[in-house]
């Protein structure tokens, strides 16, 4: 399935599949990794935890859903908590100047790839979404879409040294 990220105002992303929206990412501000995503009814709130900020916490009210951490090999590792079973996860970044990233499972199965595209006019990030028939049955798949959003964000501001 193909699905579509747009940033507005720089801080909110919006997620749409045909047109329909799924959900939304919204950054408190530019420089901080602080952000609520919103699906349907249910909002979840991602949070930067310890000194350095470098595992970033998903929470559905106090609740721990999801919890990310970026690798010293630039991979991104994450734990998703949901119905008490703890999934494993792996995003990570492929090339260079056709930069993508992409999702994987702890067996390695692909289940979504993204594709950056930078609008320099208006500085604006897009992204093209592709996800696979296996994520597509997952009854987490809109959280893992949007924090996969939010890990793509996370990765290109911590190589350009930016903050989110």
């Amino acid at each position: 399935m193909e699905y579509h990220a747009i940033a507005e105002k720089y801080t909110d992303f919006k997620v749409t599949k045909d047109g329909k929206p799924i959900g939304q990412l919204n950054y408190t501000s530019w420089f901080k990794f602080s952000a609520e995503i919103e699906i349907t009814n249910s909002k979840y709130q991602v949070e930067p935890k310890g000194f350095w900020g470098t595992t970033v916490e998903v929470l559905d009210g106090k609740k721990v859903i999801l919890q990310f951490t970026m690798n010293w090999d630039g991979n991104i590792v994450m734990n998703i908590y949901f119905d008490d079973i703890e999934k494993n996860y792996t995003f990570s970044h492929k090339g260079f100047f056709r930069e993508s990233f992409v999702l994987t499972d702890e067996k390695g199965s692909e289940l979504l790839m993204m594709k950056p595209h930078v609008q320099w006019r208006s500085l604006n990030y897009e992204y093209q979404i592709y996800t696979s028939e296996i994520l597509e049955t997952f009854e987490e798949k809109n959280i893992l879409l949007l924090i996969s959003l939010h890990c793509a964000n996370y990765y290109m501001s911590m190589m350009t040294g930016m903050g989110v």
